[in-house]
């Protein structure tokens, strides 16, 4: 099984860039499936009821959310009748929508999760993803072999943790970082398990995780938190795909930075 994950799509940008870019990637790759990770798409923080039924509709199998999840009302309010969106899953049972979901794939069945670190994260507060992991497992893998987990987190610390317990006790099939915006080095495979600690961003490369530079040096500057300038100019696709074999093991991980073109905000 050939998996395709996009990495974090940043505002207007992001959105073109995957637009643009996603045909190419899936003439190089071939995937059967592919996740999407729409954290940070709508406005720069969250995800609009609109942007994510037009991401299924562009080719988005499954559109995974961190800690921006509930950020957009009107996602909000549909979260529970949209089968393809994830929010983490390590949240009260309270919380809207659904922390994984199952997808048929040629017959086979995968399951897509998602788990929130808790460095970093004031304005939503997650259970520890630790004693979650063992748990949520138990219950996907009763299921299926082919099991991925979107480990939004802060610290390259926690989802180094996350991978140890993975490989340690022989659950899932890959642990893709996300959140820092930042595509790591060190994509790799222990004990059939795919790892890494993030898997870069989708939009504006010369920016600060898809904000206008000068914005976020104003901010740092400030300490007056400014979420509103999207950047433009050249864009990138980043990301990886994944092969699973058919014990749902993973048998090959590779990243990927694909270049689109410039986008201009009008």
């Amino acid at each position: 099984m050939n998996i395709l994950y996009i990495g974090e799509l940043v505002g207007k940008a992001g959105l073109w860039a995957f637009k643009r870019g996603l045909p190419l990637l899936k003439n190089s790759y071939k995937p059967d499936f592919i996740i999407v990770n729409a954290n940070s798409l709508t406005g720069g923080g969250g995800l609009g009821y609109n942007h994510s039924v037009y991401l299924h509709k562009l080719g988005a199998d499954a559109i995974s959310l961190g800690e921006c999840a509930f950020y957009k009302k009107d996602l909000v309010a549909n979260m529970a009748k949209i089968p393809y969106v994830v929010r983490p899953a390590n949240l009260i049972k309270e919380a809207p929508g659904y922390g994984y979901r199952f997808f048929s794939v040629d017959g086979a069945k995968i399951a897509i999760s998602v788990l929130l670190g808790q460095n970093s994260f004031g304005r939503i507060h997650a259970n520890n993803p630790y004693t979650e992991f063992p748990l949520l497992m138990e219950k996907l893998s009763a299921e299926t072999a082919f099991i991925i987990v979107d480990f939004h987190a802060q610290a390259t610390a926690e989802k180094k943790i996350l991978e140890e317990l993975a490989v340690q006790n022989g659950l899932a099939s890959a642990i893709i970082g996300s959140h820092t915006k930042v595509l790591s080095a060190d994509a790799g495979i222990t004990k059939g398990l795919a790892y890494i600690s993030d898997a870069g961003r989708t939009g504006a490369v010369y920016s600060v995780g898809g904000s206008q530079i000068k914005s976020r040096i104003a901010e740092y500057q400030s300490g007056i938190p400014d979420w509103t300038h999207e950047a433009d100019g050249p864009c990138e696709i980043q990301g990886l795909c994944i092969i699973l074999n058919d014990k749902g093991r993973s048998e090959k991980i590779e990243s990927f930075r694909l270049p689109v073109g410039d986008f201009k905000i009008e």
